[in-house]
């Protein structure tokens, strides 16, 4: 069992305690973009800057919260409509529909990915030249909605380069809490992920096994989430066949328990209650 921090440690007790208002959980998207390497599967990772207010200083996947902008008209869109992704994710068809556009939108605001191209056969090529950072921008400080810029520039939302990976909800304990859906996507040919984002201080690429030995050796911050979903990933050879996969998608909620002096989080997996350090889901 990973024992919490001891600041999260005392307000799990007091949730326990029934001492804790539980605070409502924001929708949100995250995109884990794969790629083949040379040794094996890679994956792209931003480490949060120390100041920030949720998960400081941990190695995330590129994404945040739904924005209400998310819900507006849709562009044009290729792949599954929001009546499939509404049953993929397990929610209704506007939530849905706006949780594809965040978890596309927020790829291109803290990567530069951008999953949409000038046809349902084609992707855009090259997303690093000075109109797309001011249209990047334009996302970020809200001026500008993900379905007005892809309209203007006459591109379609390939939401069919997307796959659903896992749903993770925030633990009740905690102050600031995600209901948080997870993609998987090849990172487009001709495109590449940088260093943008400015809620972080480093991006990189590394191989999935890496990244597991390195947070299993104190290396890297990681919440158990985004390594549940990397110990996932690390069961397939090739990003061919982890887009081929259809994962088992079900709402997951840690929660606390006291085991000794210590406080750590228990899940109810597939086959019954597990530590969420321990959670790796059944695959079909």
């Amino acid at each position: 069992m990973d024992s919490l921090p001891p600041g999260l440690a005392e307000r799990a007790r007091a949730f326990l305690r029934g001492e804790v208002d539980v605070v409502p959980a924001r929708h949100a998207a995250t995109v884990v973009l794969l790629r083949d390497g040379r040794s094996g599967l890679e994956v792209y990772l931003l480490r949060r800057l120390a100041s920030m207010a949720f998960a400081a200083g941990m190695h995330v996947f590129p994404g945040g919260s739904v924005d209400e902008r998310d819900s507006d008209p849709p562009p044009s869109w290729a792949g599954p409509g929001a009546a499939a992704w509404a049953a993929t994710l397990g929610c209704a068809e506007p939530l849905a529909r706006a949780l594809v556009r965040a978890a596309v939108r927020e790829t291109f605001e803290e990567s530069g990915v951008l999953l949409a191209g000038p046809s349902a056969a084609d992707v855009v090529a090259d997303t690093t030249g000075e109109a797309w950072e001011t249209d990047r921008l334009a996302l970020l400080d809200r001026s500008v909605s993900l379905s007005a810029l892809l309209e203007r520039r006459g591109l379609v939302l390939r939401s069919d380069l997307l796959r659903a990976w896992a749903h993770w909800i925030t633990p009740e304990f905690e102050p600031r809490r995600f209901d948080t859906r997870f993609f998987v996507a090849a990172v487009p040919r001709g495109q590449r992920a940088r260093d943008i984002s400015g809620e972080a201080d480093l991006a990189v690429w590394l191989p999935v096994a890496d990244v597991i030995r390195r947070v299993g050796a104190g290396e890297l911050g990681m919440l158990p989430p985004t390594i549940i979903a990397l110990r996932e990933l690390a069961a397939y050879d090739s990003l061919a066949e982890v887009l081929a996969a259809q994962p088992r998608v079900f709402p997951v909620q840690p929660r606390p328990v006291v085991v000794g002096d210590d406080v750590g989080l228990v899940v109810d997996g597939p086959d019954g209650e597990v530590f969420a350090e321990d959670l790796v889901r059944a695959r079909a």
